[in-house]
């Protein structure tokens, strides 16, 4: 999947503006897909120069107008085929991992803040999940729900690891790594 058919997929429950969708994303979709302005909007102008949504400017009194975007019946039916043809594979990209693959190399101060700040992430990932869960409005589909409690099942278990093993990273920051010894090649 990508932005776009993701943005599709928001506007197949109900129209919204980049700003709704920028919060779907950061609320129903926080522990699973990453998009910001600068990929949702350009998405949402493909989509409309493709016919799979439109858009009304809507302006308010005192407030600065706002698209709105509707998707058409091809958008819903180009979702319907990505939903059919998306293999379920399940993608993991984190830096987070990667500096803690890596711990032996850094010092124990920076590992300990790192840990810290990844912590922090994953509380505020709780918050965001449970903004979601109980906002006004409609309520959420059994698909909504699977994935807000499997999100909800991530984040318990990264945040119990994190607590319970940090030590192995941060004993391991203690020491020097050692080299290994180079070959010369005559």
């Amino acid at each position: 999947m990508d932005v776009k058919s993701l943005c599709l997929g928001v506007l197949c429950r109900q129209d919204a503006s980049g700003y709704d969708i920028k919060k779907h994303f950061e609320t129903a979709f926080s522990h699973f897909f990453v998009a910001g302005f600068g990929s949702i909007y350009p998405a949402l102008a493909e989509l409309s120069n493709a016919g799979q949504v439109t858009c009304d400017e809507q302006y308010r009194h005192g407030k600065p107008g706002r698209k709105v975007y509707r998707v058409t019946e091809a958008g819903r039916k180009a979702f319907i085929a990505a939903l059919l043809d998306t293999e379920p594979r399940h993608k993991v990209r984190s830096e987070f991992l990667v500096l803690m693959y890596f711990a032996q190399l850094m010092p124990t101060d920076r590992l300990r803040a790192v840990l810290d700040q990844r912590s922090r992430e994953i509380e505020n990932l709780f918050v965001m999940v449970d903004e979601f869960e109980h906002r006004v409005g409609d309520p959420l589909s059994a698909g909504e729900r699977f994935v807000s409690g499997y999100g909800r099942a991530l984040l318990e278990a990264a945040r119990d690891y994190i607590r319970d093993n940090r030590h192995l990273v941060e004993q391991d920051g203690e020491r020097k790594p050692t080299r290994s010894p180079r070959r010369v090649i005559a």
